[in-house]
């Protein structure tokens, strides 16, 4: 689906937040706003630094600061729900909450079970592997002999099932445990989102031991238009008002000054 960050900067407090447990583990947090609305927003919380639980499980990350931000521009009082990824959409379909904030790419696929806002932040994906590993290339040739990593139910795991049918692959439940399995040995190279990977290049020890392999890798039928909030499809009003909170936080500095927070380059 990156790790940074203390809460948000002084000028977000008004934002009220107060932590609690959901799902038998984590109570959801409430964002309060002027009005009365009030929505249930999914997180899986397992996908740093976009949306992960800290040491007093709260709720933190890119994606997490968004969604307040556009919970208060909407006027909108909105709960937050941790939820295992593979579950994301049947369980917004089965009005267990109203909005997914949490990374999901626009795939083809996707866009024919729920509704998305526009785009609110875009990335390419890109394979990883071990700095002293010998690997000529990225082409389904170059990896036949290797073994693959893509983390359950993401656009990677689609789409390595696609084009790389013939490479022995792994399937990691969450993203950390994605990067563990590199970082170990048990795959040779991965397959991931790169803003998500970025982070724990950059600033993980364990991290140190691998880089970037290749050209990025952009295909609007796997991996979209970039990552949008999905509703459910009979939604309209409640996507109208995200879109519209989405424009004018784009529009104002509080998008940018999320984005400085967790990312050196814009990733709009």
């Amino acid at each position: 689906m990156l790790r940074l960050g203390s809460l948000y900067p002084s000028k977000f407090l008004a934002f009220a937040c107060t932590a609690v447990v959901a799902l038998g583990v984590f109570e959801p947090t409430v964002v309060r706003a002027a009005e009365n609305d009030s929505i249930r927003i999914a997180v899986e919380g397992a996908f740093p630094p976009f949306n992960y639980v800290d040491s007093n499980n709260q709720l933190q990350g890119f994606d997490v600061d968004i969604a307040k931000a556009l919970c208060e521009t909407a006027k909108l009082k909105c709960e937050f729900v941790i939820q295992e990824w593979t579950a994301m959409i049947p369980n917004l379909l089965d009005n267990n909450y109203d909005a997914i904030i949490s990374s999901m790419s626009m795939s083809a696929e996707r866009r024919q079970k729920v509704a998305f806002t526009q785009k609110y932040y875009d990335s390419p994906t890109v394979f990883i592997a071990r700095k002293n590993d010998d690997i000529a290339g990225t082409s389904p040739d170059d990896l036949k002999k290797l073994r693959l990593g893509v983390t359950a139910a993401t656009s990677q795991e689609s789409y390595a099932k696609k084009f790389y049918s013939a490479v022995a692959t792994t399937v990691f439940q969450a993203s950390p445990d994605l990067y563990k399995g590199l970082a170990d040995g048990r795959v040779d190279i991965i397959l991931e989102d790169k803003l998500a990977v970025y982070d724990w290049l950059a600033n993980t020890k364990a991290g140190g031991c691998c880089a970037f392999k290749g050209e990025d890798i952009k295909n609007t039928e796997y991996f979209g238009d970039g990552a949008g909030i999905a509703v459910r499809p009979s939604d309209k009003e409640l996507l109208d008002k995200l879109n519209a909170a989405l424009e004018e936080i784009e529009a104002n500095d509080t998008y940018d000054t999320i984005n400085a927070k967790y990312f050196p380059f814009s990733i709009r």
